[in-house]
């Protein structure tokens, strides 16, 4: 990236070379733009944001302590607000990336209105919160650099030579607050096509890592529900496939793809893949296949199949839909071939969903995985379809009873009892969820852990508060104690909500364009001179 040296000496010979017809334009003002408007499209952002993810995941080979985090956004202002929250507490967004759930896309973002977590929502709409994600957080950038050039042309006003410098060596150096997002794909919204056509739409909008599940597409379920079916692992091969392809055709050859396996909870099977020699993935998926032995033809009704599995030939357990049923307890099994077979087939990360945040579950997969592939590495859903609480305290619970130690005073089906909130078991179990991602991180191969709805219920949480004290006996004291007050106490760059909405780069602006004839909102008048 250019020093706002170099890009306002490089403006200044540009206009020079229009002569006096260019003389109204000022090579400092395009300097600054240039510089606010670091990326040009979201190809710039696509390619920028894979290599920081692959010089992470290097990181994290290098030391599983290297973990990435994220949370889930489901509005461009939510992103930029996490972001902002971040620079300001940690300095850096380094490992810190951005989440976007197709979950909170159909309960949030469709134009049919809430919508569950089906593939129902319109496919654009995902590329679109991409787009609006980089949107703001590139005006975060503009906003944050528009504070220092104010402050360096206040310092070279005084001419105080040692903080214009140092001011300029902060705008040289400045940290962008634009981060990878990993992108929820679905199960690719239809054939391999269809999954190559949004996928290049996502990483036009600056995507640079897509997550795609091994579910069927127009079956699709939430990974937390009943009813998951899943493919045969050459449709989703070639879904993965087609993913690569599209980030290859527009140039950004460190794309990451993230395979999702639903096989821990998903019992069914839509299609028995044709088996062409024996040992291939065909017939190693048919293998999991339910059913009962058939000794003679004489034994099928109209209707049935049969399929010769091995020595035996079996009647599949189909449904009245014509699923086909999986064997019982085959899910961990199924998981590990999946997650072997993507990563030999162009998968960068697994998601592996699961029923509880259980590490020792979670490490028995992947320590199977890495005997085939040692550097296998998983992004991990820490969701909120989990009860952290009960899980953590029936976990202790459990290992107290296994250690021989007294358990008579706790019921363990009512341990999320606020009873037992000050309990020394409960106080364990929130020092397990304190350290549960490092502790993942080391243990189990977890590379970056996420939480994808958090937003969704902050969103509701706060706005149930305000909605008490407001409505309630506090009146106007239920927003100015417990939001006003704390966004000022806590330094939030929103409290100044005509800034953060970008009133101040406007005046910029206008004063690049129109000199001192500009109409600036940023006057005496302005009732957010309250809040300097």
């Amino acid at each position: 990236m250019n020093t706002y040296k170099t890009e306002t000496q490089n403006a200044g010979k540009t206009i020079n070379q229009q002569g006096m017809t260019w003389n109204g334009i000022d090579p400092e003002s395009i300097a600054r733009m240039r510089l606010q408007n670091r990326f040009k499209t979201g190809l710039d952002i696509a390619n920028y944001t894979a290599k920081i993810m692959r010089e992470d995941m290097a990181s994290y080979d290098n030391d599983p302590a290297n973990y990435t985090q994220s949370l889930g956004c489901w509005h461009g202002f939510v992103g930029q607000q996490k972001m902002i929250s971040i620079k300001k507490h940690f300095g850096t967004t380094r490992s810190k990336y951005l989440y976007l759930s197709g979950w909170m896309v159909a309960a949030m973002r469709s134009e049919f209105g809430p919508l569950p977590d089906q593939s129902m929502h319109e496919k654009t709409s995902v590329p679109s919160l991409i787009e609006e994600l980089y949107t703001f957080l590139k005006q975060a950038d503009a906003r944050e650099l528009q504070h220092l050039f104010v402050a360096l042309d206040a310092a070279t006003e005084s001419g105080d030579q040692i903080k214009m410098k140092a001011l300029q060596n902060e705008i040289d150096n400045f940290e962008t607050h634009v981060v990878p997002i990993i992108a929820d794909i679905d199960a690719g919204f239809g054939n391999e096509e269809a999954t190559y056509l949004l996928a290049k739409k996502m990483i036009e909008a600056g995507a640079c890592c897509i997550q795609i599940e091994n579910q069927v597409s127009d079956a699709k379920q939430c990974g937390h529900q009943d009813g998951k079916v899943t493919v045969p692992h050459e449709d989703f091969l070639a879904k993965i496939n087609a993913v690569r392809y599209a980030f290859m055709e527009l140039g950004v050859e460190d794309g990451v793809i993230v395979a999702r396996t639903d096989s821990l909870g998903a019992g069914l099977t839509q299609k028995i893949p044709v088996s062409q020699y024996s040992g291939d993935l065909a017939e190693q998926y048919n293998a999991y296949i339910d059913g009962e032995e058939v000794n003679s033809i004489e034994e099928l009704n109209t209707g049935d199949m049969a399929i010769k599995i091995g020595k035996q030939v079996i009647k599949p357990t189909r449904l009245d839909n014509g699923l086909i049923r999986f064997k019982p307890n085959t899910g961990e099994d199924r998981v590990v071939l999946d997650c072997i077979t993507s990563l030999q087939h162009g998968a960068d990360l697994l998601w592996i969903e699961t029923e509880k945040p259980h590490i020792g579950q979670i490490a028995s997969m992947v320590n199977r995985i890495r005997e085939v592939i040692p550097n296998a590495k998983l992004v991990y859903n820490n969701s909120p379809s989990f009860n952290w609480t009960l899980n953590f305290r029936q976990q202790v619970f459990d290992a107290w009873q296994a250690e021989g130690k007294d358990v008579s005073e706790y019921q363990r089906d009512q341990l999320m009892s606020k009873v037992y909130d000050d309990s020394a078991l409960a106080k364990e179990a929130d020092d397990k969820i304190r350290s549960f991602q490092k502790e993942a991180a080391q243990q189990a191969g977890i590379f970056h852990h996420l939480i994808t709805l958090p937003t969704y219920h902050t969103a509701a949480l706060s706005t149930d508060n305000l909605s008490k004290d407001y409505f309630g006996d506090q009146g106007m004291l239920g927003y100015v104690a417990e939001v006003q007050r704390k966004e000022i106490r806590q330094g939030l760059a929103c409290v100044k909500h005509q800034d953060m909405s970008g009133s101040n780069i406007g005046d910029e602006h206008k004063g690049y364009f129109s000199g001192s004839r500009a109409l600036k909102a940023s006057g005496e008048s302005n009732t957010m001179n309250q809040f300097m």
